[in-house]
């Protein structure tokens, strides 16, 4: 086991198994956001230039259409600062299209109706099946892998590639940003890379206890490479072409709409709140935090010490998270008792299970051969 090592820089450490560092202590992820992100990376009068052409792209294709893309929105920051560019700035007509996965907050549902009323834009929610999400979801705690989130995911990206091959819309817009996610959490910390249907089978298939029989659930290779390859689909990532500092962000969409900030990152839904802030620190070792400060840290928006202040207690105090954890069995339909078992189970990791990890992985190598993606993957 390696001694106990915490990066001079920012604050991720040897939680991450796998992490190196140089020389002068800096880890992979700050080398990485100095050598390949920061060089690339252009919010100034390049950026713009890029948004406006970009922007009359997306126009041009679109015409004759209802909207001319699509934007999934949780009511959390990226995502909302992502729909106020769209709309405001690049002048375009798009969907908002939100999922409701059982777990909204009543802070993001509002923060959804502000947005969709000061910027006059249509509104498309998806509502999963709670039976089935509720399934999986407990077939995945069962499972007792660290990657909990993966069946919010699944939802909320299958949904919205379903919609926009239905309705034949191309360009679809994401709030994924290189200011507030330049150091993206290790697959060790529950980081999956994709949606991987033999998983998801595999672990349903031993946990589950109904048939899926509505659940979106769309393969990662297949919106990889037969939407986006071959049906043309195209993300874009506006936020990484104009100036996004989270805090101003929230400044602004708080005084163009009332939108209401969060207290941290991902706390539009509950369920994601409660894994990120008590399951996964408590029962692995592993703090989400520390991906999310260490990239606040990189882009200059956060000291170090205060990351180091605020990560070394946790997020939300112990008896909300005690309540949360009781909110969170009795929503499943488990007993207290029964989520403490599963808690203290043994633990395990995705490859317990079938999986095609090896191909995402050679996708991931690839795109970032190709220099479609600089953020750091392992």
């Amino acid at each position: 086991m390696k001694p106990y090592q915490i990066c001079t820089h920012c604050i991720m450490d040897t939680s991450d198994p796998n992490i190196l560092f140089d020389d002068n202590g800096r880890c992979d992820y700050c080398n990485n956001y100095q050598s390949i992100i920061a060089p690339n990376w252009n919010t100034g009068e390049r950026g713009h230039h890029e948004l406006i052409q970009l922007a009359a792209q997306i126009k041009a294709e679109g015409k004759g259409q209802d909207f001319d893309c699509i934007l999934g929105l949780s009511g959390g920051l990226d995502s909302s600062y992502a729909a106020y560019i769209v709309k405001e700035k690049m002048g375009l007509r798009p969907l908002l299209f939100h999922v409701d996965a059982g777990w909204n907050t009543d802070q993001a549902v509002g923060n959804i109706e502000k947005l969709v009323d000061g910027l006059g834009s249509d509104l498309y929610t998806e509502v999963v099946n709670w039976e089935e999400m509720k399934d999986l979801q407990v077939a995945f705690l069962r499972s007792g892998i660290p990657d909990q989130d993966l069946p919010q995911d699944a939802s909320f990206f299958s949904s919205l590639y379903k919609f926009a091959r239905k309705y034949k819309i191309k360009h679809i817009i994401t709030g994924s940003n290189f200011s507030t996610e330049c150091c993206r959490e290790p697959e060790e910390w529950g980081g999956y890379l994709g949606i991987d249907k033999w998983l998801f089978g595999d672990i349903h298939r031993q946990f589950g206890q109904r048939p899926l029989e509505t659940f979106p659930l769309t393969d990662i290779l297949v919106y990889k490479l037969y939407h986006q390859k071959i049906l043309g689909m195209q993300v874009h990532h506006p936020l990484n072409l104009v100036p996004f500092i989270k805090k101003d962000a929230e400044d602004e969409l708080g005084q163009r709409f009332g939108w209401l900030r969060f207290q941290h990152k991902h706390h539009e839904s509950r369920f994601t709140r409660f894994y990120e802030d008590y399951w996964l620190p408590r029962r692995f070792g592993f703090h989400k935090r520390r991906a999310h400060f260490s990239s606040l840290i990189q882009t200059g928006q956060m000291s170090r010490e205060a990351a180091l202040e605020r990560i070394a207690k946790p997020e939300m105090d112990e008896h909300f998270l005690r309540q949360e954890f009781e909110y969170v069995a009795h929503k499943l339909d488990l007993t207290v008792e029964e989520l403490q078992q599963i808690f203290d189970s043994p633990k395990k990791t995705y490859r317990n299970y079938r999986n095609k990890r090896w191909m995402i992985s050679l996708g991931a190598s690839v795109t970032r051969w190709l220099g479609m993606e600089k953020r750091f993957f392992r």
